[in-house]
This record gives structure tokens, C-alpha cells and sequence, in this order.
């Protein structure tokens, strides 16, 4: 079965790998690292899918589905499971869903392992000398997705435990921001005046808030606490409404249980999504004020305009997706809008970085 999936993760990756080796770009190993980032973030949308569709389970075991590497072989063992239990976590869909969001997973390995041998073979072949294929931070990216596999792996092993599906979403974007700031160091410095680096500390604080935001959505869906506060503006007809953060607030402990072994209560999952709707307005705000003052900076403008464009869609799929009573298209957006925040505000950070190196009168 390893055997297999090791063939299944190499044949995702074909296509990614043929797209940089067919490219017009002399450069196949900054295209390399943009194409593996353009692939994680599909996987964070396909990873926020598989969640969404209550998938995570599709297959109650990993690697593989029940002993095989896809579900066709496991068809009997998956027919049975839902034919016993037809509204259960485990239906023939839901462990292609699941399989599926392995398989891309595999090939961001395979793609991040190729990135590990080039900047190894490159930096040798080069004498120690070119720091552009310097492989510390490809070594890092290795070993930072065989630990976000890990808790892939825990994700299933442990039931949807919410604190490890919390934290496998956290490494996921965290996965993406790396190769944010590792593809931009690839690319020609930016010309940013080194004005720009007043912003560091608010550029850095609004990642940070960003960052808890993610958080608290990734608590909330991995608790199912999505549909408690089905309001616009208020939560079940209240500003405040009765809440128990004790046991909402958790960290371990089974899905829908307390630490005591009890079901978790209602209020409960109030106190999970008014806390993620409350911080929401003071990240958006943060946000939006970051991207403001950026517009105003020769060399940050697109970017400013492109996190103000992501943080307005950001704020109104959030809303559609109550005030809409949560589609799944509209609720997985809003996943990817969060993903595409963290890039942008990771690619103003580096911009930053790079102001604040220029000397006075440069750029």
C-alpha cells in the first residue's frame, strides 16, 4: 500500500512538475517554489472542502482507506461502513474527498522534496558561494510539512480532535506563508523607499491579529459552532447572549465533548463563534487600516489595494455566508479569503523588510 501511495503522491505532482520543466522561465527554480505555493493554497480551499463537508473521516484510517490506496479497492469496506451507518462520517464521496485532499497533500511533499535536492545539488554544484540555492530554508520546508503530515495523520487518528484539526490548519497557513516570503526573496528586489519601514510594526501587528483570526475560524468550524448564531449582527437575538467560555475555550479535549467527558453545551459553542465575530471587527479593522496607510507609499501601493480588495471580500463572505444560512461554496471562499489575506499581508511584510535594509536616498 506505501508503495502505492508513494506512486499516487509522484503522480499528482507530474503535472505541477511538468508546468515549471515546460515554462518559458529561466528561472525553473523560483518557478518551482510559486507553483508549489500556488498548489498549497488549492489544498488549503480543498482542505477547507473536505472539512466543511464533514469528510475528514471519509476514510477512518491513514494513509491509505482501509489498508488500500484508494477507495476503489476499499470500495466493499467503505459500502459496508455506510450501508451500516447511511449518515455517518464514512461514505463512498466522502473518502474520495478525503483521499483526494491526501493525494495533493503528497505532492506538495514531492514538490518541496524536489526544492530540497535542487538547492542542495545547486549550492554544491556552485561551490558553497550562490546563497540563492543556500538550502536552510528548504531544509526547514522539508522538515516543517513532514510535521503538518503528522498532524494530518493525528487529524484521523484522533477523531477530529479540535485542537489538533485547529493546529493542522495553522501549519497549513503557516506552509503558505513560508513559501510566500521564501518565493519573494527569489524575486528581483522590490523598489520600496525606506519610508515604508514605519509600517513594520503595524504590518507585523495586523499579520499577528490575522494570524488569531484564522485561529478562532479554525476553532470554530472544527467544532461545529458555525450554525449557533444564525443573526447578521446580534447571536441568537442577543449582543450577549449566554455563554460558556470555560468549555469552549478548552483546548483539550474530544469533538463535542468537555474535558469531564461530557457533551459540550450550547452555550459553549456561543461563547467559540461570537468570540471569532467579535475579534473579527477588530482584525478587519487593523487590516484595512494597514492597507490604507500602504496605498499611500510609492512601492506598497498594489499590494495596499489588493489586501483592502481581500479584506472587503473577506468581510462580505462573512456575512454571506450567515446572512445566505452557510453554503458550502460561500463558506469555503471565506477559507480562501483567509489564506489569500496571510499571503498578502506576508508579501507586505517583505516588502518592508526590504525598505527597512535600503539606505536613505536608495529606491
Amino acid at each position: 500500500m506505501l508503495i502505492q501511495l508513494a506512486a499516487l503522491g509522484m503522480l499528482a505532482a507530474m503535472l505541477p512538475l511538468a508546468i515549471v520543466w515546460v515554462s518559458g522561465d529561466a528561472d525553473k527554480y523560483r518557478k518551482l517554489i510559486w507553483v508549489t505555493l500556488f498548489l498549497t493554497f488549492d489544498l488549503i480551499m480543498f482542505g477547507a472542502f473536505t472539512r466543511l463537508t464533514d469528510s475528514g473521516l471519509g476514510c477512518p484510517d491513514w494513509p491509505g482507506c482501509y489498508g488500500q490506496a484508494d477507495p476503489l479497492q476499499a470500495h466493499a469496506d467503505i459500502s459496508a461502513a455506510e450501508a451500516a451507518m447511511p449518515a455517518g462520517p464514512v461514505t463512498v464521496l466522502k473518502a474520495w474527498i478525503e483521499m483526494i485532499h491526501r493525494y495533493v497533500a503528497m505532492a506538495i511533499g514531492v514538490l518541496i522534496v524536489s526544492l530540497l535536492f535542487t538547492s542542495w545539488r545547486k549550492w554544491l554544484q556552485s561551490g558553497r558561494r550562490d546563497a540563492k540555492f543556500l538550502p536552510v530554508f528548504p531544509t526547514f520546508l522539508f522538515a516543517f510539512v513532514c510535521l503538518q503530515g503528522a498532524f494530518g495523520a493525528w487529524t484521523v487518528t484522533m477523531k477530529l480532535q479540535p485542537a489538533i484539526v485547529t493546529i493542522h490548519l495553522l501549519l497549513g497557513m503557516a506552509l503558505l506563508a513560508l513559501l510566500t516570503w521564501f518565493g519573494s526573496r527569489q524575486n528581483a528586489p522590490p523598489l520600496v523607499p525606506p519610508a515604508a519601514a514605519t509600517l513594520q510594526l503595524s504590518a507585523a501587528l495586523a499579520t499577528v491579529m490575522l494570524a488569531i483570526q484564522i485561529a478562532l475560524g479554525g476553532w470554530v468550524s472544527t467544532n461545529y459552532a458555525v450554525l449557533v448564531c444564525m443573526d447578521v449582527l446580534l447571536c441568537q437575538g442577543a449582543l450577549f447572549p449566554p455563554m460558556d467560555f470555560a468549555n469552549g475555550f478548552t483546548l483539550w479535549r474530544d469533538l463535542g465533548m468537555t474535558s469531564n467527558g461530557e457533551f459540550l453545551p450550547l452555550n459553549a459553542l456561543t461563547a467559540i463563534h461570537w468570540t471569532h465575530r467579535v475579534f473579527a471587527v477588530a482584525a478587519v479593522a487593523m487590516v484595512a487600516w494597514v492597507a490604507f496607510k500602504s496605498i499611500k507609499i510609492r512601492g506598497l501601493e498594489k499590494t495596499g489595494y489588493w489586501i483592502l480588495g481581500a479584506i472587503s471580500l473577506q468581510f462580505a463572505t462573512g456575512v454571506l455566508t450567515v446572512f445566505l444560512d452557510f453554503p458550502l461554496a460561500m463558506a469555503v471562499l471565506h477559507n480562501g479569503g483567509a489564506a489569500l489575506l496571510l499571503l498578502l499581508l506576508t508579501l507586505l511584510n517583505y516588502k518592508i523588510r526590504v525598505a527597512r535594509q535600503n539606505p536613505p536616498g536608495q529606491a
